[in-house]
This record gives structure tokens, sequence and C-alpha cells, in this order.
């Protein structure tokens, strides 16, 4: 009958998109130098990432991790493949493609010495394009989430290494992504931060997001993992 085709239609594109992959990679190629010294750093790299999956990726220094990530947030561009969140493809919908994601970097880099705790939250909140109404609640949970209520006020330059690290930890998720991006997240971090770490991933997932973590081979982590991949010689292979 006519009406049940009609009202099948929904139900058919609402499971489509929900067994659509949240990230997806899809051939992927990254070179670096010129002429007789180009060469390859990421090979033709096709990896679906699932909502709700936390996926390691692991490598020797070199490898290519961190370049793979800064192609996922558009950092750098891929010279070949694209890289799509939720269907979006990184050089389109820019705003709607950035709300999504999350990015913590490798190293203690990114802080404004002067600027304070608070301020560093409510200046990303912005860049993330977050509601001005939404911000003050985002800002005050990721506070006390990340136990940084006595640092508020701290410029980041008398920060500690490890509350600097907990502060970019929140940093990449106060304004909650569906995708976290962590490169070597564990720098840093005592027992008290890798529990503040493991808890948020445990919200992201919670959301239906996604959470990428890359890491030197052989490291200790403290989270289980869906999926553990190896970049090696430019390409990915499952440990």
């Amino acid at each position: 009958m006519p009406a049940a085709r009609t009202s099948s239609r929904p139900a058919q594109r609402r499971r489509r998109h929900a067994d659509e992959p949240l990230v997806a990679f899809r051939g992927v190629w990254r070179y670096w130098g010129r002429g007789s010294k180009r060469w390859a750093v990421l090979r033709d790299i096709h990896l679906d990432i699932p909502r709700g999956e936390t996926i390691c990726i692991e490598g020797r220094n070199g490898a290519g991790k961190t370049t793979l990530l800064r192609i996922a947030t558009g950092i750098l561009a891929a010279n070949r493949g694209t890289v799509t969140i939720g269907g979006i493809a990184v050089g389109d919908r820019w705003r709607d493609y950035h709300r999504e994601i999350g990015f913590l970097s490798a190293g203690d880099r990114g802080l404004y010495a002067r600027v304070t705790v608070r301020g560093h939250l409510d200046y990303w909140t912005a860049l993330a394009f977050v509601p001005r109404t939404e911000r003050r609640a985002l800002v005050n949970d990721a506070i006390v989430h990340f136990g940084l209520q006595d640092l508020a006020d701290r410029r980041s330059e008398r920060l500690s290494q490890g509350q600097r690290q907990r502060l970019r930890l929140a940093l990449a998720v106060v304004h909650r992504p569906r995708v976290v991006l962590l490169d070597e997240p564990r720098n840093s971090l005592d027992g008290e931060g890798l529990e503040m770490l493991r808890s948020a991933i445990h919200g992201v997932l919670a959301g239906g997001g996604s959470v990428i973590w890359c890491s030197p081979v052989g490291e200790d982590q403290p989270v289980t993992f869906d999926r553990i991949m190896r970049l090696e010689s430019g390409r990915l292979h499952p440990v």
C-alpha cells in the first residue's frame, strides 16, 4: 500500500544513517618533500570508525600518526583522498565539521602564557562555535571535571606540566565534540589525571561519539580499546 511505503522511507534513512561510520578516511595520501626527495608518509589510508568506538593507532616516531590526525582536523590537507565526519567532508561546511572535533596535540604547547585557565576555556568555546548562552555552563563543567577549580584564575605559565595537560584535555572536550582526536594524551598525567581522561572518554562514547588515540608502540595504556592498529611504512595494519 502507498501509505506503508511512504512511512517506511524515514525509517530506512535512519537505519542507513546509523550504519554509516562516524569517521571515514578514504584513500588518504600525504607526501613530504619535493622532486626526487618526495616521499609518502601516508599511503592510501582507508579507515571506518563507527559511533561509540575507541581506536588506538600506534607507531614509531615519525610514522605519520600526527600527520593523520592533523589531516582529520583540517590543519593539513591530504594530497589525495578525503576525511568525513558524520558524512561531512573536511573541506565542506567548515563550521559544522569543526563543531564535531576535539583535538589534543602531542607535547605541551598550544597555551597562551598570560591567559588564565578559565580564559582559555572561554576563548575555545567561542572558537568552537558554541552559542554564547551555553558557554559558561560548559566551561564550569570542564573546570570541575578536570579538577581545575583552584586554578581557574591562574595563568597557564604558572601551571605545572600535569596541570597544563589537564587544561589541554579540557580544551579538547569542553564543547562536547562527537569525535575526539588524542595525540599521546597521557603525557605528564598522574593517576588522578589519567582517571579524569578515562572518564572524559567514557562521556564521549556514551554520547555516541568516537575517540582516536595515537601513541608510541608498546606504551602502556590506561584505557581499553575496541581496536588497535599500527601505522607502518605509511599504511595501517591491524594488531
